[in-house]
Formats: C-alpha cells, sequence, structure tokens
C-alpha cells in the first residue's frame, strides 16, 4: 500500500477560523478526516504533519525520505521564500505536490513566486480544501492506483 504524507506549514492550524473568505470554512481536522477516508477508498495509507517552524518542516521532509512514497504539502508563507524547505524537497527525491487553498497567483504580488515549485512535480492552487483531494489524485494516478469517483467535496 503506498503511503502518502499529508504536510502542512505555517498558520494551517487555525484552519476554519483564520480568514475564512480566503481559506474556507473547514477546519485542518476535517480536511484531514475526509482526505484519510478519500485515500482508503484509493488503496493509500496517509499521513499528516503540521508545523509553524521551517526546520521542523525541513525534519519531516527528510524523515519521509525512507518512509512514504509521495507528499502533499501546503508549505504555507515559506512557499515564497525558503529555499530550505525548497532544497530538503530536492533532496528526497519523492514526488512532491505543492498545495494551496487560495489561488496564489489571483492574490498579492509576493504570492505569485513560489520557490519550491521547480521541486514538485505540480502545483494545486485555488480549489479550496478541494486541493488536497485533487493533488491526492495527482499522486493516486501517478502510482496507477485506482481511482474512484469522489462522492461530495470537502467544501
Amino acid at each position: 500500500m503506498k503511503k502518502i504524507l499529508v504536510l502542512n506549514g505555517p498558520n494551517l492550524n487555525l484552519l476554519g477560523e483564520r480568514e475564512p473568505g480566503i481559506y474556507g470554512s473547514s477546519s485542518l481536522d476535517s480536511i484531514c478526516a475526509h482526505l484519510t477516508e478519500t485515500a482508503e477508498a484509493m488503496g493509500i495509507h496517509v499521513v499528516f504533519a503540521q508545523s509553524n517552524h521551517e526546520g521542523e518542516i525541513i525534519d519531516i521532509l527528510h524523515a519521509s525520505r525512507t518512509e512514504c512514497d509521495g507528499i502533499i504539502l501546503n508549505a504555507g508563507a515559506y512557499t515564497h521564500y525558503s529555499y530550505a524547505i525548497r532544497d530538503a524537497i530536492a533532496a528526497i527525491r519523492i514526488p512532491v505536490v505543492e498545495v494551496h487553498l487560495s489561488n496564489i497567483h489571483a492574490r498579492e504580488d509576493f504570492r505569485h513566486t513560489s520557490v519550491i515549485a521547480p521541486v514538485c512535480i505540480g502545483q494545486i492552487c485555488g480549489f479550496g480544501a478541494d486541493s488536497y483531494d485533487l493533488a491526492l489524485t495527482a499522486l493516486a494516478f501517478r502510482f496507477n492506483q485506482s481511482v474512484p469517483k469522489l462522492e461530495k467535496p470537502i467544501s
């Protein structure tokens, strides 16, 4: 069974209460619960981590290189300036899908650039909590897993 790490960066622990007009009303726990169900239907095991600390995110990425088959990463604000996280992704050599709840390309100018995108296999943004489902589906296709029809979106 394939194992996917879903790693969330700074401030994502406040989902559901933090700027719901931008990030939606789903909590991180509800997103994780939904993703667990979806992954099980695909024959994929998901594990979750969240940290507000850059070094801890890097440590989690390093550990995942021998434990996971792929990663869904919402690096939050680190997306735009953390070359250390970018280098960690490049070093681990497993597929990483970059995820954002909001469309970073339609927001403030500083959010338009992702320093991690060049070392990820793809970027999904702007679909709210469903961005995680889309990333999971992308990895499932990459692993040739069966992808069931989703009954209902998270949002």
